[in-house]
């Protein structure tokens, strides 16, 4: 036994010797390539060695590499050669691209140019040596290279090598390295690939190659998809905006041009749901100051956001310019060099000063590129705001408070804020600008940062005999739903005291807050089940025949995805007309339309209606085909519908009707952004529509 096993060891000791003699210029390309991409990890996110990210990295470069044994040996240095330098130049452009960014280049934005432009000045200025020293691994790549010439390496090769069997089980082995890496891949890590927005995470857990495939990918898509469908595509947004339905609800109301010449600030409340203005624990409400500017101020209680994949950028997008997000991935990094007619554009038009504001870095949802294009005159981003950045990075840090998940916490941010918006003020006679928060954005695990909100439940426990004992219980501590609700607590708390800034500053007389929540939490419908139903005094989910089920089915989940969406001002002449609830059911795309009524705007492409005129008329179409009616809720995958308001009749093509209406918004829609039809037709279909003709 103990001889077999000798000599099967030096059999695989003379296999790996005779491998390495004969793969020397391939296992050179391996090693250098390796080393780069360690490397820029290094200086960049600081994560140097990664056995996950290490194993993608290494999976690419036999992959890659693995094509080189289909070319002659004393060829293949020019193929490796390639890769290396192709590697290089990715590698010295993202670490130059980090400096200014903290995050990684997409090759969407550098083809535009927008991005450098405005560092080309100081670019010099910044440079640090480690940008520029994977330059070395060509030049070490080609030193090897000649050191082979002078020995017979390459004539040898030419007799023994098989290359086709080399290519086919280099790439056999890259592949199921590669496997390894998406069967271990976690459902957050796919979401993340595929959303492309947070770009450091991505480098971090699959590599710089992979994700400049990836990015690559991202950036050709629409680059294709505009080169089909654009003439039917064209038919269909000259039909509906050329259409006489297009105006039936439009017009005067009384609140047309209310708001003209005042300032307008929008608050983006991350992650706030309706159903937390609700809840009370204890006394307290979870949401104490929303529920009070509500009460001040004009209350949407039945709003919805209209996101697909690009969540809180959806929003934006889809707030400003009255147009449904993209059917393929996010507009603010796929379709983000499009012309769109956004509030800011219009308001810049009518003499406004224009700004966006937000704790982390302008990189994130590609705002850097973004908001320009949208119309922003400047951006306050979180190299704006004065707190320890370095510390940030220590998630497991209890003492910083200055901190919270992503970036500088709400409360500090909102501190920050208001000398820069008393500036502003000081400065310009009008000016319209977002607030974007940060702090409640998942996971909500940072309890200890939240504050103390007290979630506990006291009740009577008593036994056959009738003797009772009071018992408390936090069961909703440490669950999604509690640590949610916690979480929220606290940004309402930061919210509150910029309120109180603003009601007891001499500044936003003449200004309106619009506040919105961008989507729901993501919480499941069990996590959320669990605040509905479950029995605390016996610890689990209550049946259905207990009297106090709640029936929170699947519909019940969707529906209350609603968010907050609110018109605040201190001013009181307002105030006297911007108060009340209002119960219209209403979308995110409907936001554009009924301000631009009250501020006198118009954008001629809305897909949304004024609120007030539309009323009980509306439809909220979703990205995945459901939709919502003051009537019914429609389930686009079953194609089966609930009603929602007691007693409605439905005639026999309601529903038929509206299924047509929600496919024709949806296919409108992204024909704009897939096309750039605003800047490509636009001013045709005014005309025709102008002049009274038809398609």
């Amino acid at each position: 036994m103990k001889e077999k096993i000798k000599l099967g060891l030096r059999k695989t000791r003379k296999s790996i010797i005779e491998y390495v003699a004969t793969n020397r210029l391939f296992l050179s390309y391996v090693i250098i390539s390796l080393l780069g991409l360690l490397l820029i990890r290094k200086f960049t996110i600081g994560n140097m060695f990664s056995l996950e990210t290490f194993i993608v990295d290494l999976a690419l470069v036999l992959i890659i590499g693995s094509f080189g044994y289909l070319i002659k040996p004393k060829k293949q240095f020019r193929y490796f050669f390639v890769v290396i330098l192709i590697f290089t130049i990715m590698e010295i452009i993202n670490s130059i691209y980090y400096t200014f960014y903290v995050s990684f280049a997409s090759l969407g934005e550098l083809s535009t140019a927008g991005q450098t432009e405005t560092v080309m000045s100081s670019i010099y200025d910044r440079l640090k040596i480690t940008d520029l020293i994977y330059i070395i691994f060509p030049f070490l790549f080609y030193f090897i290279h000649k050191r082979l010439i002078r020995t017979t390496y390459y004539n040898f090769l030419s007799i023994v090598e098989k290359g086709k069997k080399m290519c086919v089980t280099t790439l056999l082995v890259g592949c199921i390295f590669l496997a390894y890496t998406f069967v271990t891949a976690t459902k957050t890590d796919y979401s993340r690939l595929a959303k492309q927005w947070n770009r450091v995470y991505i480098v971090e857990r699959f590599g710089l190659v992979l994700y400049q495939c990836n990015d690559i990918i991202q950036t050709l898509t629409p680059k294709l998809s505009s080169l089909f469908g654009y003439e039917e595509s064209v038919q269909k947004f000259t039909q509906y905006f050329t259409s006489e339905d297009i105006d039936k609800y439009s017009g005067e109301n009384k609140y047309t041009n209310i708001l003209e010449g005042y300032n307008i600030i929008f608050i983006h409340m991350e992650g706030i749901e309706t159903y937390l203005m609700d809840l009370k624990f204890n006394d307290v409400e979870a949401t104490p100051n929303i529920n009070r500017l509500a009460k001040e101020g004009m209350f949407f209680k039945n709003f919805y956001p209209q996101i697909s994949i690009g969540t809180s950028s959806d929003t934006e997008f889809t707030l400003n310019t009255s147009l449904m997000p993209a059917q393929s991935g996010a507009v603010f990094t796929t379709y983000y060099d499009r012309e769109y007619i956004t509030i800011p554009k219009l308001l810049t038009e009518k003499g406004y000063y224009t700004f966006s504001m937000h704790g982390n870095y302008k990189s994130m949802w590609n705002r850097a590129t973004v908001h320009p294009n949208i119309g922003y005159q400047d951006m306050y981003f979180e190299e704006s705001f004065n707190y320890n950045k370095d510390k940030c990075a220590d998630t497991e840090d209890t003492t910083n408070m200055e901190c919270i998940n992503l970036g500088i916490s709400d409360k500090l941010f909102f501190k920050e804020a208001m000398p820069i918006l008393e500036n502003i003020e000081a400065n310009h006679t009008n000016y319209m600008g977002t607030i974007i928060t940060l702090s409640n954005h998942s996971p909500f695990i940072f309890l200890n940062k939240y504050g103390e909100y007290d979630m506990s439940t006291t009740y009577e426990e008593c036994d056959e005999e009738n003797n009772c004992e009071e018992k408390t219980t936090n069961y909703l501590y440490n669950t999604a739903v509690g640590n949610y609700i916690t979480s929220s607590h606290y940004a309402d708390a930061a919210l509150g005291e910029f309120f109180e800034y603003v009601q007891n500053s001499d500044y936003f007389n003449n200004t309106v807050f619009v506040l919105y929540g961008d989507h729901d939490a993501k919480l499941t419908r069990k996590e959320k089940n669990y605040l509905y139903n479950y029995d605390y005094k016996t610890g689990e989910l209550r049946e259905e025949t207990d009297p106090l089920y709640v029936d929170y089915d699947s519909y019940a989940h969707n529906l209350n995805k609603k968010t907050p969406l609110i018109i605040w001002t201190k001013n009181q002449k307002l105030r006297n007309t911007l108060n009340g609830e209002v119960d219209y059911v209403m979308g995110m795309y409907d936001v554009m339309p009924t301000l631009g009524n009250m501020l006198g705007i118009k954008n001629e492409f809305a897909l949304g209606h004024d609120i007030f005129n539309i009323k009980d008329d509306n439809l909220v179409v979703f990205h995945d085909g459901n939709f919502i009616t003051n009537l019914i809720y429609y389930n686009n995958s079953t194609g089966q519908s609930k009603i929602i308001k007691e007693g409605a009749e439905l005639t026999s093509d309601y529903i038929t009707n509206l299924i047509a209406k929600s496919e024709q918004i949806l296919d409108v829609s992204n024909a704009i952004i897939v096309h750039d039809l605003i800047k490509e037709d636009g001013e045709k279909v005014l005309t025709i529509k102008e002049n009274g003709e038809s398609e």
